[in-house]
């Protein structure tokens, strides 16, 4: 391996309902479609250097900020990488950026997810109530069945921000004229992870407010947290910087193949 890359992917659409197994099998073929000169392991069962950094999306749940690194045997140009790959995924995996690694373990600034969670035919003011109580609240206590079974924690502690709006429906990403509540969240990634679903439980607790259809999930972005916004930064800025300053070699340099 002589080259690591950090590839920002999305999982979009009727895709989201696609287990994260599945999506890595994708992947694998898309890195064999698009003949990346993808680097294995040693050993009696060799597999591709392909990891995924961070905690998948959950089932069913959008995101346009999920993470993996592939380790190559020559060195590729990120922008020439992006699109073979991206060409070669099924539509609703789509590559957003790649960047090569030069710094830092990528897992390390992923500190903080933004959610987006539509509520279709939910009563706005109710909404506002309970974020505002969920909010106030010191402590939300909930329970959730983990692999080790069922867990009470804290989810109001790492939530860094909740905010309500009012939009309109989207489905199978199209807009219709249909209102609904839209929940906006920075959540701290933390152990057990809270996730969206358990903040709707505490607004459950607090507030008696339940959305009386499935919410539509979606993580919008996720990496280190900026004190000055409240929001998570981009976890590729190091990687852009450190390129830019000259301490790698150029990039598309020594490219070979069609990468």
């Amino acid at each position: 391996m002589v080259q690591r890359l950090r590839v920002r992917y999305a999982k979009r659409g009727r895709l989201r309902f696609t287990s994260h197994r599945d999506i890595s099998r994708a992947v694998e073929r898309a890195v064999r479609r698009a003949d990346v000169p993808v680097a294995f392991s040693a050993g009696f069962s060799p597999h591709p250097r392909i990891s995924y950094v961070g905690a998948a999306a959950p089932t069913g749940v959008a995101s346009e900020a999920e993470y993996l690194e592939i380790g190559v045997t020559r060195r590729c140009d990120p922008e020439r990488l992006l699109a073979a790959l991206d060409t070669s995924l099924p539509p609703g995996l789509d590559v957003l950026a790649v960047v090569e690694a030069t710094a830092d373990n990528l897992a390390d600034r992923l500190e903080c997810s933004v959610w987006e969670v539509r509520l279709p035919q939910a009563d706005p003011a109710l909404a506002a109530v309970a974020v505002e109580r969920f909010n106030a609240a010191e402590r939300v206590d909930v329970e959730r069945l983990t692999k080790k079974g069922m867990r009470r924690f804290d989810a109001r502690e790492a939530v860094l921000s909740l905010g309500v709006a009012e939009g309109t429906e989207t489905t199978a990403g199209q807009a219709s004229s249909q209102p609904c509540v839209i929940l906006r969240m920075v959540v701290r990634h933390a152990t057990p992870a809270v996730r969206p679903d358990d903040v709707l439980t505490g607004l459950r607790l607090v507030a008696d407010f339940a959305p009386p259809v499935p919410p539509a999930v979606t993580r919008l972005a996720q990496g280190p947290l900026d004190v000055s916004t409240g929001e998570p930064a981009d976890p590729f800025g190091l990687d852009r910087e450190v390129t830019r300053g000259g301490e790698t070699e150029p990039v598309g340099g020594h490219v070979g193949g069609d990468l």
